[in-house]
């Protein structure tokens, strides 16, 4: 079984067989907590008027996500996994759309197989993706906006990769090493509201949830849902 980590929105184009697309801050986090907090499945789409145009139609009842970290006209929610982790979403279908990981989403179009991932749900995510024992499997960190590496994505597919490979994974070393980073900066930083302490808390609070989030393409959409591995 090979592995390779690839970056950004080349590298989410580049992936092929099993795939992991890697969205920490916030993304993916943000996900998954909505789908904890019942959400029936999350379309993941790459324009704001694609999502506000699901909503309309009735295929989904909420949408959540951001342009330039702030949640945009229209959406019920931000991307913030602790404003969702509040909500009630039993039963709903969510719209989202970010700025890098569901774009990577919907540009991982040679996938055989597909995730999306954060540090929440690392361990059932590795799990999933190695079922079987596949031949190649393309972990791709999606950084900021999908231009830019950004430490915790890169540091998420690190640690995928050795619990893939059966090596020593350092939740604690990955926990600090992003505490430490540029990125982690901004949660609480007065002057942007919108990246909230508690994010950063959920974000690395590694293995917060037994699933992993399987996304597949359905009727043209890229649909998340819970999957949990035997």
């Amino acid at each position: 079984m090979e592995v390779v980590i690839r970056s950004l929105a080349e590298g989410a184009k580049q992936a092929v067989g099993r795939v992991a697309i890697i969205d920490v801050f916030r993304a993916f986090t943000t996900a998954a907590v909505a789908l904890a907090n019942g959400a029936s499945r999350i379309i993941m789409v790459g324009t704001l008027e694609e999502a506000l145009a699901l909503r309309t139609n009735g295929i989904g009842q909420v949408c959540m996500g951001e342009v330039g970290g702030r949640a945009p006209p229209g959406f019920d929610f931000g991307n913030s996994p602790f404003e969702v982790s509040g909500a009630e979403f039993r039963g709903k279908a969510v719209i989202q759309r970010t700025s890098a990981g569901t774009q990577g989403i919907v540009l991982a179009e040679k996938a055989e197989r597909m995730y999306a991932a954060s540090l929440v749900v690392a361990s059932t995510t590795a799990k999933a993706l190695r079922t079987g024992t596949p031949d190649f499997i393309t972990l791709v960190a999606m950084g900021n906006n999908a231009v830019s590496r950004a430490d915790e994505d890169e540091l998420c597919a690190m640690y995928l990769r050795s619990l893939l490979q059966g090596k020593r994974a350092n939740a604690e070393a990955v926990r600090a090493l992003i505490l430490a980073s540029e990125e982690a900066e901004r949660f609480g930083d007065p002057a942007r509201p919108h990246f909230h302490p508690r994010d950063l808390e959920i974000a690395l609070d590694i293995d917060r949830f037994d699933f992993a989030i399987r996304v597949i393409t359905r009727e043209g959409q890229a649909v998340a849902e819970i999957e949990r591995p035997a």
